[in-house]
């Protein structure tokens, strides 16, 4: 039962063009290849079109059709379906896992953030207002602009939003942050994009991704045959072992992990720190 209402789930997931969350909607890659070049050159075409056409469409969508509906599932409206409403659940849920890590530490006030991809603030706002000092950026300016705005609704001072994307982001943190990202990344860009979130952590990271177990990836290859009327990202599940292949590279080791699943969010997170 559980299996066929996953893949029910799934089904009507494809109607919705919700590639953004951690759910396995299937998204079929867009790469152009110079056919007079040799088979080397080729192979780095498509990488490089793979992440130009990636950044792109996450930015140009987040900052349009994709602000305003994610604006509604990060928020308390009303005005969501069911699947959304599970998002906002599941997206919930990893957040407060976090929130609980750094309440446990007890030693997040003072402490410098730096929270990549934030969204509208889910997770920098309430870190800002445990005493943390935040540097929290997004790629897309709706989002970060929204985001800013809710902090100062709420009389936040001690943190600052601004636009960019990952691969831009500099400076040294305490901690580091990545939240729901991940899926926006190709698959052989993920351990870079890990190693450079370690370059900006002093003490540790914070990371979650859509895991690529055999039953997350049959359930995305099934999303193939029921292709929603306008996807517009693409959606990557990425293996375990290469994140934490890329963050042991990188001098860190997990100290605490969490898995979150619910009908339509799918998210592994990783807390891991410098050794």
């Amino acid at each position: 039962m559980k299996t066929t209402s996953a893949v029910l789930a799934l089904v009507a997931l494809s109607t919705y063009n919700h590639a953004d969350a951690f759910a396995p909607v299937a998204f079929a890659p867009r790469t152009v290849v110079n056919a007079n070049a040799n088979a080397n050159a080729n192979k780095h075409s498509v990488v490089v079109t793979h992440m130009v056409d990636d950044k792109m469409e996450v930015r140009e969508y987040f900052n349009t059709e994709g602000f305003s509906r994610w604006n509604k599932i990060y928020s308390e409206s009303d005005d969501v379906n069911s699947v959304q409403l599970d998002i906002r659940k599941g997206h919930g849920i990893t957040i407060d896992k976090i929130l609980k890590w750094v309440e446990a530490d007890g030693d997040i006030a003072g402490k410098t953030v730096c929270d990549c991809g934030c969204g509208v603030g889910s997770l920098a706002i309430p870190l800002a207002q445990m005493g943390a000092v935040l540097s929290a950026s997004d790629i897309s300016d709706s989002m970060a602009v929204e985001a800013g705005r809710r902090a100062a609704e709420m009389g936040i001072d001690n943190a600052k939003f601004y636009t960019s994307d990952l691969e831009s982001v500099t400076g040294k943190y305490n901690t580091v942050t990545c939240v729901d990202v991940a899926i926006h990344y190709p698959t052989e860009k993920m351990a870079e994009m890990v190693g450079h979130l370690c370059s900006l952590a002093e003490d540790r990271v914070m990371i979650s991704f859509a895991p690529k177990t055999w039953y997350y990836s049959a359930l995305k290859k099934f999303g193939e045959f029921f292709p929603g009327p306008s996807k517009t990202t693409r959606a990557y599940l990425h293996e375990e072992e290469v994140v934490r292949n890329a963050l042991k590279k990188a001098g860190f080791q997990v100290s605490r992990e969490e898995m979150t699943g619910t009908n339509f969010y799918f998210s592994r997170l990783l807390e891991a720190k410098r050794i």
